[in-house]
């Protein structure tokens, strides 16, 4: 087991399923011996707000703070929350972003214009993009993005396949888990298939 304490930042908007995915994410990190720490913060809407989930895992961590830089991976599930997010993330560390967008209620009312040149300045910090939505729905499990996301970021973690289908298996909904571990593999196949290289 790793002395070294490693930091996830789950980030996107309400309703992407971000809490779930980091609760799962912890939760296989718990099953496979590490000590975890989780934080959530929500945005100002349930949907539609920033809602940040950060997991730490190790021998002993003291605390679920994460300050800039010091994020090993990154795991947006919209670009605009990945630009935002993006100093969170080591030099060294794995950005793995969903390459939907998802424009804030000031975009939307046209109170600010909508940002450009986001997807450049992400795959210039070494992003690799996945088409979650288009993946889920390919597993039959149109609202499984954010376990796309997870079989994409398992690629780069230290913990066994078996262990992520279990506790998949144990938290989503009964009728959905098929689905979700499809989704699960299709995220990780991707990778594996090359398009998660940085």
């Amino acid at each position: 087991m790793m002395t070294a304490v490693t930091t996830v930042v789950l980030a996107g908007v309400g309703g992407q399923g971000t809490i779930l995915a980091g609760d799962v994410l912890a939760k296989v990190a718990m099953a496979e011996g590490y000590d975890v720490r989780l934080s959530e913060v929500h945005g100002m809407a349930q949907r539609g707000g920033s809602v940040d989930t950060v997991v730490r895992f190790g021998e002993k961590v003291y605390s679920a703070m994460v300050d800039e830089g010091g994020a090993d991976h990154l795991i947006a599930f919209e670009v605009i929350e990945a630009a935002r997010k993006v100093p969170l993330l080591n030099p060294e560390g794995r950005l793995v972003v969903n390459e939907r967008v998802i424009p804030p209620l000031p975009v939307l009312t046209g109170a600010l214009p909508a940002p450009t040149g986001l997807v450049a300045a992400l795959a210039y910090e070494g992003a690799v993009f996945l088409d979650a939505e288009g993946l889920a729905c390919q597993a039959g499990s149109p609202r499984s993005a954010n376990i796309v996301l997870l079989g994409a970021a398992s690629y780069g973690l230290p913990f066994d396949v078996a262990t992520w289908r279990q506790v998949i298996a144990s938290r989503v909904p009964p009728k959905t888990v098929e689905g979700n571990l499809q989704a699960f593999e299709l995220g990780r196949a991707a990778c594996q298939e090359g398009v998660c290289e940085t």
